[in-house]
């Protein structure tokens, strides 16, 4: 028996570990006037962030369609897989999941389990990268899965904004925008867990870094960290700074977060996903 892996373009691994675990990655799109590019294929991070406050027309995002998925299926059945597990960002952000629920009812040659992450980036990157690893290993498809719900209740993400403005123009994530009403002096704080966004008012930068430390404390002890920002490493770093003493020793990621997700929070951003060795 070989499972199959496969997630979207959203989950920020680094290539080298999609790559090592033979991970299939389905991109999204990104949609910049009448130009429609495929994420983390047609256009670099650091480009779409240096532009993204002067498009004349805000970027859209798009989800790939069931097509997509059945031809995936078909080329990890030819690989040689028995069974495919297809992970993605939370429904509650994105279709992105359904439509792959929809390409595996469709989809006969071999089974297919769909899950929803129930989170993003890296908080679904992480869920990816333990199933490639326990698939490698030989584990079944039951021994993954029960792994991955113990995963998930574990995990948290979060980032400070460095504006609301690009919430406003993207018109979505509606949640985690939820009781942030007009106030666009703040400096909002997005939240993820368990497929839940939500969002905390805080007035200043230093007050928002702040609460980010104290999130990151009532998760200790930690099992994984990383360090997320769309384009701002050098604020990143700093932040780093601040917080080494509650990481574990081990090296972590540093990920600059997929476009399709900062074409809603804007660049400027700064955050971490993290994993509580204890139930929390």
């Amino acid at each position: 028996m070989t499972i199959g892996i496969v997630t979207d373009s959203t989950c920020d691994l680094p290539q080298e570990i999609i790559q090592a675990l033979g991970i299939t990655v389905v991109p999204l799109f990104i949609n910049i006037g009448d130009k429609g590019y495929l994420d983390g294929v047609d256009i670099s991070r650091t480009e779409f962030y240096t532009n993204l406050p002067k498009y004349s027309t805000h970027p859209t995002t798009g989800t790939p369609g069931t097509d997509a998925f059945l031809n995936t299926f078909k080329a990890l059945v030819a690989r040689g897989c028995t069974e495919i597990l297809s992970i993605h960002i939370s429904k509650s952000l994105s279709a992105t999941v359904d439509i792959a629920r929809t390409a595996a009812e469709e989809f006969r040659e071999v089974p297919v389990t769909v899950r929803d992450s129930g989170q993003l980036s890296l908080g679904t990157g992480f869920q990816v990268e333990v199933a490639a690893r326990m698939a490698s290993a030989g584990k079944s498809m039951a021994e993954i899965l029960q792994a991955l719900e113990d995963l998930m209740s574990r995990t948290f993400v979060t980032a400070r904004l460095d504006t609301l403005e690009f919430l406003r123009r993207s018109g979505r994530m509606n949640r985690f925008m939820a009781g942030l009403g007009s106030l666009l002096q703040i400096k909002p704080i997005l939240t993820m867990r368990n497929g839940h966004p939500d969002s905390v008012r805080v007035r200043t930068a230093a007050r928002a870094e702040a609460r980010l430390v104290e999130m990151l404390e009532s998760f200790l002890p930690i099992e994984q960290f990383a360090l997320l920002h769309t384009n701002a490493a050098r604020e990143a770093d700093a932040f780093l700074k601040r917080i080494a003493r509650l990481l574990p020793a081990e090296q972590f990621h540093s990920m600059d977060i997929t476009p399709v997700i900062g074409a809603h929070i804007g660049p400027g951003a700064v955050g971490y996903v993290v994993i509580s060795k204890n139930p929390v």
